[in-house]
């Protein structure tokens, strides 16, 4: 989560100029860009597909950021732990994945103890929230992120911080061995809950003090999570120095996080030390600028070397980096007013910068996005305004889902949305109200997660049609479905008559706020052509019987 501060001087990021006219700019995007109401759209031309087939599915788009917490505690009784707590559950199994906000404190208490069931700090268990999520074919995403406090107590207490630089103060941020204790944290959690059953165990550490009735035992091998994220936001420029780091700075401190700087600092440091089969995923970058990872493959080259294959022997597995969309500019740190549809940001531009970049480097590593959201409140930056006759909720659901469709469109292989419940409900600061649901139900948002999962699951995204409307081409199976929407943010409806080159009947599916299901209706096209009204909540198109 990037938090606005204000800040003495702007540095303008190199690299982004190009997309400081694609940023918000209503006037940029007027109605009269569209295909006039009542043109004809050919869906059988299949050279109008624009984008390239993205491999990922539309529901690898749906991951959401929650803690643990969201599991395990009732909300009208948190002090009991009583397993997993069911009606929060069932909101979960919405989702496809799941980013994990780690607190480093929870898993090292005191230097070099570990917990993770129960974890001293909070009571926690890990053990049964990962092997929950697999049992619902949810995936996991660690983001090992924070200060423990006996680390942030090594800094004077002026500038006490847990999102300081995760080293201990007046260490040489610029060396790898400076961020070898947290290296050992990601080798302790991949030894546990990675997938090699071969580690050895002399270098398993657990918190020998009981936690209430409970001891944590030593575990390896669990095979429970797949992707690790060093940090989060480690480009915090608004926390100044104590907090920021340089991209350098950054990549010293993945080298030891992925591999113990290569084997150097020790057979206990680092997370392919334990398991090398476990993915690490960098931090999601605050300042989605690829002038930022540019300068880390470069500190890669220069400081871990080439491969045998002379690629350059990188140390992370996934890109990924933050996108909020609005009328800011986070380049050059220009405070938002409010969120905006995500076809009129430039979250497309900056998503191609960062998959045509990854598509360059050796291995073609994946691009995620970790996190998107809006807020509910009015008092908020990064607020879903009302639309018409839709409330906040609306255009919330509305904007969700259309983000899902655009990161596909532009590559990104996956999604996840800020965040599961509201941080501080009722609050007007920017990211407090950004919950896709409340618990126990959900917000429209999840709703239409829901339906188009059902409707989606298994089928690829083969292009796109137009610009506007855009509409989305996915088969499985030989089946086609289309979705289709209008990209503003105006409260458009127009007619468009849509020629499929043959008779066919055609199911037309809805998104439905408070139901578990669109709403349908069959419908038949006469030689071949379909009138359709559409809108701005993207709506779907299912070709044949």
């Amino acid at each position: 989560m990037n938090i606005f501060r204000s800040i003495k001087i702007i540095v303008l990021l190199s690299g982004v100029a190009v997309l400081f006219s694609q940023c918000y700019n209503p006037s940029a995007h007027p109605s009269t860009d569209a295909l006039a109401e009542g043109d004809t759209i050919n869906l059988a031309d299949t050279s109008q597909l624009a984008y390239a087939p993205n491999p990922a599915q539309l529901t690898d788009m749906f991951g959401i950021n929650s803690y643990e917490w969201n599991f395990e505690e009732n909300p009208a009784a948190k002090d009991e732990r009583k397993g997993i707590y069911e009606p929060n559950m069932a909101l979960i199994k919405t989702f496809s994945a799941m980013r994990h906000y780690l607190n480093w404190n929870k898993l090292e208490y005191t230097q070099g103890n570990y917990t993770f069931n129960p974890t001293r700090n909070g009571n926690w268990d890990y053990d049964l929230m990962y092997t929950r999520c697999k049992q619902d074919s949810i995936l996991v995403l660690a983001c090992l992120k924070n200060l423990p406090v006996w680390m942030m107590e090594t800094y004077p207490s002026t500038e006490r911080d847990d999102e300081n630089v995760p080293a201990p103060y007046l260490s040489d941020l610029n060396t790898p061995a400076s961020y070898v204790i947290q290296a050992r944290t990601a080798f302790q959690f991949a030894a546990r809950y990675g997938y090699n059953t071969a580690v050895d165990t002399s270098l398993v550490k657990v918190d020998p003090h009981p936690v209430g009735a409970k001891t944590n035992e030593k575990k390896i091998g669990l095979g429970l999570v797949k992707y690790i994220e060093c940090g989060n936001e480690n480009d915090r420029w608004w926390k100044g120095e104590k907090a920021n780091q340089t991209a350098e700075q950054y990549a010293a401190n993945l080298s030891a996080f992925y591999d113990g700087h290569k084997g150097t600092l020790g057979k206990n440091a680092g997370v392919k030390t334990a398991d090398s089969t476990m993915l690490v995923v960098m931090t999601g970058l605050a300042t989605a600028d690829t002038a930022y990872l540019k300068r880390m493959v470069a500190w890669c080259k220069t400081n871990r070397g080439l491969k045998p294959d002379g690629s350059i022997n990188l140390c992370f597995d996934v890109i990924n980096y933050h996108f909020y969309a609005n009328d800011g500019d986070i380049f050059s740190h220009k405070k938002a007013t409010t969120g905006v549809a995500p076809e009129l940001s430039a979250s497309g531009a900056v998503a191609d910068g960062f998959v045509k970049y990854a598509n360059s480097l050796p291995g073609k590593p994946e691009v995620w996005v970790t996190e998107v959201g809006y807020d509910l409140n009015p008092g908020s930056y990064q607020r879903a305004p009302e639309i018409g006759t839709k409330g906040p909720r609306q255009t919330q659901g509305d904007w969700i889902l259309r983000s899902s469709l655009l990161y596909l469109r532009h590559g990104v292989k996956r999604l996840f949305f800020y965040q599961l419940f509201d941080a501080f409900p009722g609050k007007a600061e920017q990211y407090a109200t950004s919950g896709l649901a409340q618990s126990p139900k959900r917000r429209p948002a999840a709703d239409y997660i829901l339906q188009t999962t059902k409707l989606l699951r298994g089928y690829q995204y083969k292009g796109t049609i137009g610009q506007n409307p855009l509409i989305d081409k996915f088969e499985k199976d030989g089946k086609v479905v289309y979705a289709l929407t209008i990209p503003e943010q105006t409260g458009q409806v127009r007619t468009y008559t849509l020629d499929f080159g043959t008779e066919t009947p055609i199911v037309v599916y809805k998104p439905k706020p408070g139901a578990d299901n669109m709403a349908q209706s069959t419908v038949q096209a006469i030689n071949g052509k379909l009138t359709l009204q559409l809108s701005e909540t993207p709506q779907f198109l299912q070709v044949g019987e």
